[in-house]
């Protein structure tokens, strides 16, 4: 049981990872702050993620757009 949930934990931040590359990659930011930023989330799932909900560039949402 205990292996099950711990790759289930892993797999979700797996998930999470990869939204947040997405969204970095997404954002208006300048390139270079882009790789910076999919570097930290790679190296650094669990804290990158973190660090990256806290103050990392998003992605442009379509939600809400008049367009």
């Amino acid at each position: 049981m205990g292996s099950f949930l711990y790759n289930l934990i892993a797999f979700a931040i797996f998930v999470l990872d990869i939204w947040a590359i997405i969204n970095v990659v997404r954002s208006n930011s300048e390139t270079m702050k882009k790789v910076l930023w999919v570097a930290l989330i790679a190296f650094l799932p669990v804290i990158g993620l973190i660090i990256w909900a806290l103050a990392g560039p998003r992605g442009n949402s379509r939600l809400g757009s008049t367009h």
